[in-house]
């Protein structure tokens, strides 16, 4: 079975009872609705040139109630597809959803967000559109194609011949152009993609194009991208009238000759004026559908396409997958491992590379180097983002690929170095990783981590939003309420990336003296370049080039006059009790 249409199956399984309805319910209205031309035939020979009077009322009832219920059913069965169809979809857009969730860091690292909210908002919306609007007027010119072609036949064989003559000339004429569109609707979507990204990437960064007074080169790269989308545009519209007029057109010229033989056949007596009636009623719909589904069949088209680039982000693999038997850790001391961990991340060589250290629980340890040596992806691996490559990390001894994966993300919270904040309240934002929290709970931990001075003097307090990805707010205030986040989801191992590097003096030595309080006989793992944090730590491991190439307490580095000293010249301080 095709990959797309076996996907397309196994999204409508689950809703095929309410599909199979909707389809009875449009085969009765097409089949009610196919009596309505032969009623011309009575109409013309026994009403009209019969002079019946109780023929043509009797007709003329019939035609109207069969209109009527043509119309109710047509209007059943559309609002269920519709219903059923949006639901579908959603399925599609959780089942994305979801699956983004799940893709590692290294994935987004080489994706570009708008690819991503194109595929998810244009494209899905795109086949949401389709489904509801194409699909059921697809299942009915086809049912009513099959029977116009049957009642033809059955009223003309000659001139049923005719019309078909012209049909396969039609269909080749469509299926023509099938490729080529399919192309240039891709190209298309892709164009769009790009300029979305583009708006994405430089609306973020506008302060930074306006500072450097790049506003209108800005413009001409945005006026680029658009030229390139109308280019692709053009040419997919065009693909789209020959592919959707041109078959009408063949179609249309062989009615001329089914209007000549019939006209004749009238005239020399061989068939009967009603026939011919039924049978033009019947021709025109037999062009109806036709034209529709070719017309039907560039939206599918489109659709296609849509559903490939939706299904090409559903196809990248999971890297990080929880075990079938994954044990469940429900309390955790916080005793961490790396053992001979090798983890590489398409930069042409190993991120980390036979990294092993412990943490014992309630050790206080302070990661650092050099930028690129490898600090920030221990937070990663630690939360399992990102699973080694070589070697294994354990909590508690145990591996965490052998754990829940919910359960190593209750025990370990990151605070990361560029924090992320919702367009939501400041409470809201620190209660995000543990919901039931209490006002009082939100409250202390913004205590701990320095901020709650700050939130008091706000006009609206702790129900101040902070705008989107938390704009409304310095990135020092940013840190510290992601900061509070973390002390109020109580971990038993805390990772804290860069944790002060946006902190003035005073606002750094009130937030460690908050981790020091909450992380009292806790685990707690300082990535930092602060000498004064790391100064601080039980003990320092520093990397250098994806390796560990010194482990020790900051005064013996110190005094070692290794790697650690050259990072921090300045003498390191006693170690604050």
């Amino acid at each position: 079975m095709d990959r797309d249409l076996h996907r397309a199956v196994q999204l409508m399984l689950p809703y095929w009872r309410r599909l199979a309805l909707v389809f009875a319910i449009s085969f009765v209205s097409t089949a009610v609705s196919l009596y309505l031309p032969l009623l011309s035939r009575d109409f013309v020979d026994r009403a009209l040139l019969g002079r019946d009077l109780a023929s043509l009322q009797t007709i003329v009832l019939r035609f109207g109630a069969i209109t009527l219920a043509s119309f109710a059913l047509n209007i059943i069965s559309g609002m269920r597809y519709t219903r059923v169809s949006a639901e579908i979809l959603f399925d599609m857009r959780l089942e994305m959803y979801r699956h983004l969730q799940r893709l590692s860091p290294r994935f987004y690292a080489k994706t570009r967000i708008g690819d991503i909210m194109s595929r998810i908002n244009n494209d899905i919306g795109e086949i949401q559109r389709v489904a509801a609007e194409t699909a059921l007027a697809w299942v009915g010119n086809v049912l009513f194609l099959a029977g116009t072609v049957g009642m033809l036949a059955w009223l003309d064989l000659g001139m049923f011949v005719l019309t078909a003559v012209s049909t396969p000339v039609s269909l080749w004429a469509l299926t023509r152009y099938r490729t080529r569109l399919e192309t240039h609707v891709a190209d298309v979507r892709q164009r769009s993609a790009d300029i979305g990204s583009f708006l994405i990437e430089t609306v973020q960064a506008v302060r930074l194009i306006v500072n450097v007074n790049a506003q209108e080169r800005e413009v001409e790269r945005f006026r680029d991208r658009n030229q390139a989308f109308i280019g692709s545009l053009m040419k997919m519209q065009m693909l789209t009238y020959l592919s959707g007029g041109l078959p009408g057109l063949i179609l249309s010229a062989g009615t001329g000759v089914v209007f000549l033989y019939g006209g004749i056949s009238v005239i020399n007596g061989t068939l009967s004026m009603g026939t011919f009636v039924a049978f033009m009623a019947y021709q025109m719909r037999f062009l109806s559908p036709l034209q529709a589904l070719m017309g039907l069949y560039t939206n599918f088209a489109t659709a296609r396409v849509s559903f490939r680039r939706v299904a090409a982000i559903l196809d990248v693999p999971v890297e990080v997958q929880e075990a079938g038997d994954a044990l469940a850790l429900p309390l955790a001391h916080g005793s961490v491992a790396f053992h001979n961990v090798s983890l590489t991340f398409d930069r042409g060589g190993p991120v980390l590379e036979d990294v092993s250290f412990t943490v014992r629980p309630g050790e206080v340890v302070a990661i650092v180097g050099p930028s690129g040596s490898g600090k920030s992806t221990i937070a990663d691996v630690l939360l399992r983002n990102l699973d080694p490559d070589g070697g294994c990390v354990t909590l508690d001894g145990h591996d965490l690929r052998t754990l829940r994966l919910r359960d190593v993300r209750t025990h370990v919270a990151v605070v990361e170095q560029e924090p992320v904040l919702l367009h939501a309240s400041i409470a809201e934002n620190i209660r995000y990783g543990r919901p039931g929290a209490t006002d009082a709970e939100v409250k202390k931990a913004a205590r701990l981590a320095a901020i709650d001075r700050f939130i008091e003097r706000l006009p609206d307090g702790y129900a101040t939003i902070v705008g989107e990805r938390g704009t409304a707010l310095s990135a020092g205030e940013r840190q510290r309420i992601a900061t509070a986040r973390a002390f109020l989801r109580n971990p038993a191992v805390l990772v804290m990336d860069e944790p002060t590097a946006s902190l003035d003096p005073q606002s750094e030595r009130l937030v460690i003296e908050g981790y020091e309080s909450v992380m009292h006989g806790r685990t707690t793992i300082v990535i930092t370049h602060r000498l004064d944090l790391a100064s601080r730590a039980d003990r320092v491991i520093v990397l250098s080039g994806a390796r560990i190439v010194e482990d020790g307490p900051a005064r013996d580095l110190s005094l070692a006059g290794g790697r650690f000293s050259a990072l921090f010249p300045a003498s390191v301080p006693a170690r604050v009790q």
